[in-house]
């Protein structure tokens, strides 16, 4: 009850959610009662707002701080585990195995088999559990790993876990103090090296998933207000949400 009111309300305070519902207090002022000029401020300030985070140059400069803390892992050290971080998913037993991990999940799954090719005497872990009616991430990421060629027997799904810090004790009781190679998204790795580290683990961090856009682009593209900008913006929003509970919340945490 308590994990779902927390997504519940932290999806309420998400950039889109967030900024619809000022507009809506704008537009009851508006209509209901008589405060229009603060009706009228409110529903320009959610409207440049809104325009401001689907920006591309806005968006990936609030995004770039969180994903650059950690390189794209190249190095070459033997690990025996390579640990890959649930993300979004469905389930639809229909559907290619690849087509059930959402846009955050597929590129962890890909990096965790790219360096799994690099460390063929490593297991592949997946962690996730189970949304209502469907069976768990980490198993639904496992069945894309095997269809892209990783043999079952070197794959481990941790299906019980519901967020990062069940991730991270689940991950404690498998691997102990050895070091493994931590996957998940760049803007995520922050937060996830934190609770890791946190358990006592020695996580050796491998982003995937990298989203802030530094090469060129052309002028239309970044002056045009697009909804996979206002995605980074929200990625951005939550982790950075993600952080700061975490440091609230890090005592009782650490426990």
């Amino acid at each position: 009850m308590l994990f779902t009111l927390k997504k519940f309300v932290g999806g309420l305070l998400m950039p889109l959610p967030l900024v619809l519902i000022i507009m809506a207090l704008a537009l009851i002022l508006l209509w209901f009662t008589r405060w229009q000029k603060s009706g009228k401020t409110l529903f320009a300030l959610s409207w440049l707002i809104l325009l401001l985070i689907s920006l591309q140059p806005v968006a990936d400069r609030l995004l770039l701080p969180l994903e650059k803390q950690y390189a794209t892992y190249q190095g070459n050290d033997p690990v025996d585990y390579i640990v890959v971080l649930g993300g979004g998913y469905t389930f639809n037993p229909n559907w290619a195995p690849s087509a059930n991990l959402f846009a955050n999940s597929l590129p962890r799954v890909t990096e965790g088999i790219r360096l799994y090719r690099a460390h063929p005497n490593a297991k592949l872990v997946f962690t996730g559990g189970a949304a209502p009616h469907n069976q768990s991430s980490a198993k639904t990421a496992a069945q894309v790993a095997e269809s892209l060629g990783v043999p079952a027997e070197d794959i481990i799904a941790l299906d019980q876990p519901k967020d990062t810090i069940e991730e991270a004790a689940a991950v404690a009781n498998l691997v102990g103090d050895k070091p493994f190679l931590l996957v998940t998204s760049a803007n995520h790795l922050p937060r996830a090296m934190n609770f890791f580290v946190a358990k006592g683990l020695n996580p050796i961090p491998a982003p995937a998933n990298q989203l802030a856009i530094t090469t060129p682009l052309q002028s239309w593209e970044r002056a045009i207000p697009a909804a996979v900008y206002l995605g980074h913006s929200e990625r951005s929003w939550y982790e950075t949400l993600g952080l700061m509970w975490q440091k609230l919340t890090a005592n009782k945490n650490d426990e």
